[in-house]
């Protein structure tokens, strides 16, 4: 089988499928040649800097734009015909909910357009409404209209859910809540692709990361792979009388950030900052030597001076 023809075969079984995307607003290039397939199961987290390009992807896979250039498929099906027979569900950052109706009302409203929706009391039930049914969409919180943004996407019992900052005005405990009803969600195989700025979300949910910058995906893989691309290791230590600078001169140094005295090192070499450390200052204690995290390799492959 040719790689032209392995590459079609997977695309015929793919949940979503991005061949040569391209979304330009004048000399903006808001998406400039995005590739991405999602297998059916997958929780993918989409990740960038704002302006990166995530929200206009996510409007073009969801039919709200045209792009440019490129095709997209969802389950074999144009995004519009996707939505239109209820295989997609989305939750976008902002959308009015109607003043004048219950939630119960709302979401029953939005089931009624739907082939063949989820039981209203259901769909209550796994958005964790199920209390607020009664009550009207200017009593709520800014956290729990996002969890009744998220009923109305559930509501059409959709293969695909489309998340673009679900959490946004949710508080902690509400947060958790919300990623519980997403994990039974995907328990029945589902999949889900979701924009967030918070990475832990993404380390702890996402069997897969794909990083956005300027447009294009620059990173694509598990965690552990996306993290394994950035190279070196960070050391945290308390450090007495240490300025930057003199951190910064040590062997094996690449970047520091101090606080008072709580020292972060980011390293090239980290056997080699730890001894030169210690020699520098032999009082300096609580040493911990970690591999790069998340959020390290997303500032250093989404910052401007990363390569390409």
């Amino acid at each position: 089988m040719t790689d032209t023809t392995s590459r079609q075969a997977v695309r015929n079984g793919a949940a979503v499928s991005i061949a040569g995307l391209r979304k330009h607003y004048g000399e903006v290039r808001a998406v400039d040649g995005v590739n991405l397939v999602i297998a059916p199961g997958e929780v993918v987290a989409l990740l960038g800097p704002n302006g990166a390009g995530k929200s206009t992807t996510v409007d073009m896979l969801l039919g709200l734009s045209k792009p440019d250039a490129g095709d997209i498929t969802v389950f074999g099906q144009t995004p519009r015909q996707a939505v239109s027979a209820g295989s997609i569900g989305a939750m976008l950052q902002t959308g009015a909910l109607l003043e004048d109706a219950t939630v119960a009302e709302t979401v029953g409203l939005f089931a009624a357009l739907h082939h063949r929706p989820l039981p209203l009391a259901e769909a209550l039930e796994r958005a964790g409404i199920a209390d607020l049914a009664d009550r009207r969409s200017t009593k709520l919180s800014g956290g729990q209209k996002q969890r009744v943004r998220f009923a109305l996407a559930l509501v059409s019992d959709p293969d695909l859910m489309v998340l673009d900052e679900p959490t946004v005005a949710m508080d902690v405990e509400t947060r958790r809540q919300f990623w519980r009803s997403m994990r039974h969600f995907t328990d029945s195989g589902r999949t889900v692709l979701f924009a967030t700025h918070y990475l832990e979300e993404a380390q702890e949910f996402a069997d897969r990361v794909v990083l956005m910058r300027s447009g294009r995906i620059v990173a694509d893989g598990s965690v552990a792979e996306v993290r394994a691309m950035v190279s070196g290791r960070t050391l945290r230590a308390i450090v007495s009388g240490a300025t930057e600078g003199t951190l910064a001169n040590l062997a094996g140094v690449r970047a520091v950030e101090l606080r008072g005295e709580q020292a972060v090192l980011t390293c090239d070499d980290s056997d080699l900052a730890v001894r030169a450390l210690l020699h520098t200052f032999p009082q300096a204690r609580d040493i911990e030597i970690n591999a790069v995290g998340l959020e390290d390799a997303f500032l250093a492959l989404t910052s401007e001076g990363a390569q390409s």
